[in-house]
């Protein structure tokens, strides 16, 4: 196999030449053998990227994806297929394992699933990776040196942390898949015991499993559009330490689900809620409009901190709850608030940060464009008695509008965008209000560098920036940046 990949990635080779004079070396021209799929090469990884690939280059330039490998590794990589200048690979055969490998890791099949690509890592060099990351990202803009990035803060719990799942149902009734689609295919790798879900997600899924054979329950087919059970939503509550599980459907059918959901109650008795959403839309949105309750009980309750959450099924919430309070706490230390403050929460779900703040401040105001989440927000402060936190529902740029208008005096704002940042037009009119500090959150490297450099011409420095590892053993990181108004 070593002289297989040798004559493959070779350009020249040397070979002797008769001759009456003393032998010399020549180099021989070989032609150019492109990658295809099904090809095995032995490759030394060297670096990992953004999406937790290990990479190599090809003596011709090409960049060889490797999933689950690491670098340092050398490893037999399967190729996949090839797009470009890039082949996607697996890997075969772990010839020399790096040292950044963990020699206990808590999943063995990780290479396979690919939904945890940093799993196999030992966890002080994840945290070294992916601090690395935030670095690099920052170094792009020359406006950003001097920033303070601190080391990652980690959760209570490494594995077992994430408390909601959202997997895909595939297969036959008689041989049920249920779990998450393959690295860049549509492929369903069947989850059984996942090392990053909480133990009661996994007991609900093989509980699910025998429900569908016990019941015939038709699993629904993309392609021919038949077929009923899509999706399989779970959410924990740990302090409650029950469980909702929603079955998502192509159409309502009511004697199969409530059979199924009666079946997964029989024999998990934590599941409190039992939900069936019809989805009958193509594409990729799992969740449809419309909820079915097959239970008295329509929400489950979660406390972070001292703030009570009810979570319904649509509902925006962290998944990871230790993760969330270091972050709650981490901008409730930096905004410093005296009880005379007006905060300005912008993308607020369903209320966590501003309702984290509310004990401190004057008045919190929550914006948010998600109609359903705002509702959430409006009960979860009244469960808690809090009645100094006021939230709105609408587009941000145009609720901004009205707050100038209204020459709203804001001392701090806090931006908690989705994972592509914040349009420049709305960075423009949250500077324009004049906040004396503003408080980022979040969820892109890519995005937070790009946006910080933004506010930066807007009159906003970036101080210091404190990662999250809200996600173990993935290539995600969440960060908080604290910038102060310079003029």
């Amino acid at each position: 196999m070593n002289n297989q990949k040798k004559r493959e990635y070779s350009t020249t080779k040397t070979a002797r030449v008769p001759s009456q004079k003393p032998a010399e070396t020549v180099a021989v021209e070989k032609p150019f053998v492109p990658l295809t799929r099904k090809g095995v090469l032995e490759l030394r990884i060297t670096a990992l990227d953004e999406d937790g690939y290990g990479t190599a280059r090809s003596e011709e330039g090409m960049t060889l994806r490797v999933g689950g490998a690491l670098p340092g590794d050398v490893v037999l990589a399967g190729i996949d297929h090839v797009a470009g200048g890039t082949a996607f690979c697996h890997v075969k055969k772990l010839m020399q394992p790096s040292q950044l490998r963990s020699n206990n890791p808590p999943c063995r099949e990780s290479a396979d699933c690919f939904g945890c690509p940093l799993i196999s890592m030992k966890y002080s060099e994840q945290k070294n990776w992916k601090r690395g990351m935030i670095l690099a990202e920052m170094a792009k803009y020359p406006g950003l040196s001097g920033i303070v990035v601190h080391p990652l803060l980690s959760p209570d719990n490494l594995v077992h942390y994430r408390t909601t799942a959202k997997l895909t149902v595939a297969g036959k009734f008689s041989e049920p898949f249920i779990g998450i689609y393959r690295r860049a295919s549509h492929d369903v790798y069947d989850l059984e015991q996942c090392p990053i879900h909480h133990p009661l997600i996994d007991k609900v899924v093989e509980a699910v499993r025998k429900g569908i054979k016990k019941g015939k329950v038709q699993v629904y087919n993309p392609q021919s559009k038949m077929g009923l059970l899509r999706y399989l939503v779970v959410r924990v509550s740990t302090y409650e330490k029950k469980a909702m599980v929603v079955f998502v459907t192509s159409k309502r059918s009511f004697n199969e689900i409530h059979h199924l959901g009666r079946f997964v109650q029989d024999l998990v008795p934590e599941v409190e809620i039992v939900v069936q959403n019809v989805n009958a839309t193509e594409g990729n949105v799992i969740m449809g409009q419309k909820d079915f309750f097959l239970t008295k009980k329509l929400y489950l309750t979660e406390r972070i901190g001292d703030v009570a959450f009810r979570i319904s099924p649509r509902s925006f919430f962290q998944v990871n709850n230790s993760g969330a309070n270091l972050i709650y706490n981490k901008v409730r230390e930096w905004a410093g608030l005296t009880g005379s403050e007006t905060v300005l929460d912008l993308y607020c779900g369903i209320g966590g940060i501003a309702l984290f703040l509310a004990g401190s401040a004057k008045k919190v105001i929550g914006v948010e464009v998600v109609e359903e989440a705002v509702v959430d927000a409006v009960m979860n402060a009244r469960i808690n008695g809090i009645r100094n936190c006021q939230f709105e529902a609408g587009d941000v740029a145009d609720l901004l509008d009205e707050m100038a208008g209204d020459k709203l005096p804001v001392d701090v704002a806090v931006l908690n965008p989705p994972r592509k940042g914040c349009d420049q037009n709305v960075l423009e009119r949250v500077a324009a209000l004049g906040p004396k500090s503003i408080l980022y959150v979040s969820c892109s490297p890519q995005s937070l560098a790009r946006d910080l450099d933004i506010l930066g011409t807007l009159g906003y420095l970036c101080r210091e920036i404190q990662p999250v590892d809200m996600f173990p053993q993935t290539v995600h990181v969440e960060n908080v940046a604290r910038l102060e108004q310079i003029r």
